[in-house]
């Protein structure tokens, strides 16, 4: 079990994880989200020790990462895949972090074969591309057959196929009894993936909870509707608490209210309406409204006009 209680860390003047507790469970994998400057990386990072809280702790099977005496056959990590001497091969990279633990040569083997490496097991890592990259590191995260793994965006730069495969075996590991925690920012794939979320914004808890939860509290997602009078019922629908878009001609995408409600409003007003069908919530669009407020960096979305001098 990973567990983070209180967890705070200041660098200078400036909060970037703030009195931060949650708890990621064996047999699941859980989600750890955020928008870009949330804090995530910095949380990774003091729950492997690689930096200090400035308050609060964290733990992992009940100890401080470096209270393991082999912490590689605790906890497996992924932070930044390509912390590779360039010069290695994929075999001699692993085989050097498997003499610091005993581990035999034919484990390494084994997850060079489990990651798709063993065609370039004795190839540069300096020539490997970003998905071969990722590959090796989660094959590293791997090397010790590790209770908890900790993996921070390891879909990143994974073909489809790759995708594929890292969803399974996160599942895979979870159904083994194994405590998974993994970030991301795609989040059609923690929707696949996670059981569980937690999510932060600067730094602070914003949901502990499943992704079923999430997303069923998050509310109703848009409404379809199918009409040939779509300008006139989208004047009749549009208010407040109401948002109306068009995906094509004749179909509204209505937010803000139910299919009773705008069956309601069509009839009062002898519109007709071919369709209305719910569309359920998404992940990506609980995510969005949760942290809207927390966004580090806005953009605007506006037509380019003329070109740069």
């Amino acid at each position: 079990m990973i567990r983070a209680n209180a967890l705070t860390k200041r660098y200078g003047d400036k909060t970037v994880v703030e009195d931060l507790t949650f708890e990621v469970r064996p047999g699941t994998v859980t989600g750890f989200l955020g928008p870009n400057g949330a804090g995530k990386s910095t949380t990774m990072r003091m729950l492997l020790g690689l930096d200090a809280p400035t308050g609060g702790t964290a733990t992992i099977g009940g100890r401080h990462y470096a209270a393991h005496p082999a912490p590689l056959t605790e906890v497996g990590a992924l932070l930044e895949a390509r912390s590779v001497h360039p010069g290695r091969s994929a075999r001699n990279h692993l085989l050097s972090l498997a003499l610091t633990h005993g581990i035999p040569g034919s484990r390494v083997d084994h997850v060079l074969g489990l990651t798709g490496l063993t065609e370039v097991a004795r190839r540069r890592v300096k020539g490997f591309s970003l998905g071969m990259g990722q590959r090796l590191g989660i094959a590293a995260a791997l090397l010790g057959d590790p209770a908890t793994l900790i993996l921070d965006e390891p879909v990143n730069g994974l073909d489809p196929e790759g995708v594929l495969w890292i969803r399974n075996l996160l599942k895979s590991l979870a159904a083994e009894g194994r405590t998974v925690l993994v970030s991301s920012h795609l989040m059609s794939e923690m929707a696949l993936t996670a059981d569980h979320l937690v999510i932060i914004g600067r730094g602070r808890l914003l949901a502990d909870t499943t992704v079923d939860s999430f997303v069923r509290e998050a509310g109703a997602g848009a409404v379809k509707v199918v009409t040939p009078s779509a300008t006139e019922l989208t004047a009749l629908l549009t208010g407040p608490s109401a948002t109306v878009t068009s995906e094509s001609p004749g179909t509204l995408l209505v937010h803000g209210l139910s299919a009773e409600d705008i069956a309601r409003t069509a009839a009062a007003h002898a519109v007709p309406v071919f369709e209305l069908t719910p569309q359920a919530a998404s992940l990506e669009q609980a995510f969005m409204d949760l942290t809207r407020d927390s966004v580090e960096y806005n953009a605007s979305v506006a037509p380019l006009k003329g070109s740069a001098a």
